[in-house]
């Protein structure tokens, strides 16, 4: 693993040496929405990324690292076997929505999330953090989930991206439905390449 100055050194020194700078592994740890939940082969999230990436001239290869219904409290579980078994030179964290769905409280998903990022981040690994706009509920409740992204980003001096769902929020809401599947939830292939057009910015931001 090397930090974001091994990268960039890396890079320089292969440029010297008059070859190709290596392409950093990208791990994309999150649930449902980077799984592809409910979509055909190359239309989920780390197949439509890596297209967009490969279009941006942005040398990187995505890792699919995500788990359908997984939590917070699910990923602070599996993040050290992910780290292990596929050594990236930088992680993106996509985790928080299943917890809402649960009804979990935002201080137990940032305290796992705190987790998942202390462990991502070791030895100076670059990390982008994708939020989501909380769901429908008390305002205090929607409003403690709001603070919880910036504040783990600033904490972890990860990229931020503060919500995965904005460009679909954006439309006019007579055309979101045509974005999502059925259960008016998920992304479907449309919607994924609308999220991971904001993503790759984001991706190559982290980078840098």
């Amino acid at each position: 693993m090397i930090g974001r100055r091994g990268l960039m050194a890396a890079a320089g020194a292969m440029a010297l040496a008059g070859a190709s700078a290596p392409r950093p592994r990208v791990l994309a740890f999150g649930d449902s929405l980077f799984a592809g939940y409910g979509l055909g082969r190359g239309q989920g999230m780390v197949p439509q990324l890596q297209a967009w990436l490969d279009h941006d001239g942005t040398p990187a290869t995505v890792i699919p690292a995500a788990l359908s219904g997984d939590t917070t409290y699910g990923g602070r579980a599996r993040i050290g076997f992910s780290l292990r078994r596929h050594r990236p030179d930088a992680v993106i964290v996509e985790l928080g929505g299943n917890d809402m769905l649960l009804r979990w409280s935002a201080s137990r998903a940032e305290a796992n999330l705190d987790a998942i990022l202390t462990q991502a981040g070791a030895g100076g690994r670059p990390l982008l953090l994708v939020g989501l706009n909380p769901i429908p509920g008390k305002a205090a409740w929607r409003q403690s989930w709001k603070a919880i992204w910036p504040r783990l980003a600033g904490r972890h001096r990860a990229v931020l991206l503060p919500d995965l769902y904005a460009p679909i929020a954006a439309l006019p809401r007579s055309r979101r439905r045509g974005y999502l599947l059925d259960d008016g939830i998920h992304p479907n292939a449309a919607g994924i390449r609308l999220m991971a057009a904001a993503l790759g910015p984001k991706v190559r931001q982290m980078l840098g």
